[in-house]
């Protein structure tokens, strides 16, 4: 069954295609200045002892296995998930029993280098509307999709948002629901470095719209979509209990960062990698080398941020206080799972982590690709 988007719904824009081709690892770029020598917020190497925080890592379980390139987790009110396929632009339903139920091939999908079918949402009003809202690469932009899923039936495809510029890396595609009931999505600047500062373009941002698509109203640029700009390529997005944003992005050749992210402010990139904004760009709260991270799904639990490593092949735990300050990070499963892409918290308090092995870059193991489960210890 291949869902698709009405004819009549369809948005023509403008595109614009980044520069270069895809890189072996395009967490590594070149051409960006890198910060001073790193600070006190800076990783250089895993720590060997564990954070404070509330939540325990436990040994992972495996829930679903011959997945091939998960790429998103959102959960329905019932405790279900929807995963996204990036490759093969599947939507799946998993049951917390490990029911896989495709839901369909969407319709529309272009799959090819970082592009495909990536990140999922669900409305926070999904008991009433039904909603659920897809970010996909389609043969001339990146943009996001709105459906009905009622029961495992996927209708009234509506594009609420398209134009956004599409590339061979770097296309963003992380969705989400603040606690204010918004629509957050990341952008990535599709190789074409200075469209990150330029507000004027949807690429290197992350965007805050209503369901209908609308830039939300307090949006610090009258009018914009745009929330904050200066990135690279975030990945991952979760707020802590206080209401505070908090993001992962990928770094270049030296510094990957987890940045707190603030209306209207500007996050630095191509001018800078890491520490030394220097007052005009923010800072991140830490980096790490990027064979270390190249940081993807993340997500709050027990206390602590989590991080879903590509390079790195590990878990990151980064304790949060309730002030907002980061504390020592601590890595987890390193190597045992390979690439880390999604990572969820689930109804239950335990994460959904799903491993990207065959993505390309990956070294596949027999029951890749998988959906581990880590509960609370």
């Amino acid at each position: 069954m291949r869902i698709g988007i009405p004819a009549a719904v369809a948005v023509t824009a403008a595109v614009l295609l980044g520069a270069c081709s895809a890189a072996p690892e395009t967490e590594v770029g070149a051409g960006r200045t890198p910060s001073p020598a790193p600070t006190k917020s800076a990783v250089t190497s895993p720590p060997a002892s564990p954070p404070s925080g509330d939540m325990r890592v436990a040994e992972a379980r495996t829930l679903v296995k011959g997945l091939a390139a998960p790429w998103a987790i959102a959960f329905l009110p019932n405790g279900d998930a929807l995963v996204t396929e990036r490759d093969s632009a599947r939507l799946l339903r998993v049951t917390p029993r490990g029911k896989v139920t495709p839901l369909g091939t969407i319709e529309g999908v272009s799959p090819a280098g970082e592009g495909g079918l990536m990140g999922v949402a669900v409305s926070p009003d999904h008991a009433d509307d039904n909603y659920i809202f897809l970010y996909f690469t389609a043969d001339d932009d990146n943009r996001i999709v709105r459906y009905r899923l009622t029961g495992n039936g996927l209708s009234d495809a509506r594009v609420i948002l398209s134009g956004i510029p599409k590339g061979a890396i770097h296309n963003g595609g992380r969705l989400a629901f603040g606690p204010d009931r918004r629509l957050y999505a990341t952008t990535g600047e599709v190789g074409d470095r200075p469209l990150a500062q330029d507000r004027d373009s949807l690429a290197g941002k992350i965007l805050r719209m209503t369901v209908d698509g609308k830039p939300a109203p307090g949006n610090p640029f009258d009018g914009s979509l745009v929330w904050s700009y200066g990135h690279r390529n975030v990945q991952g997005l979760a707020w802590d209990p206080a209401g505070r944003l908090f993001a992962t992005e990928f770094g270049a050749d030296t510094f990957d960062e987890v940045n707190l992210i603030r209306e209207g402010q500007n996050y630095g990139w191509p001018e800078v990698e890491g520490v030394g904004g220097g007052g005009r760009f923010v800072d991140p709260l830490l980096t790490w080398s990027t064979g270390e991270a190249s940081p993807s799904g993340l997500a709050y639990a027990g206390g602590s941020l989590w991080a879903g490593a590509l390079r790195g092949a590990r878990l990151w735990q980064v304790p949060v206080s309730g002030e907002g300050a980061v504390g020592t990070p601590l890595a987890h499963f390193r190597e045992e799972y390979g690439r880390l892409r999604a990572v969820a918290a689930a109804p239950d308090g335990s994460l959904w982590v799903a491993t990207s092995n065959k993505d390309g870059r990956g070294s596949p193991a027999a029951d890749d690709d998988r959906i581990l489960v880590v509960p609370a210890g």
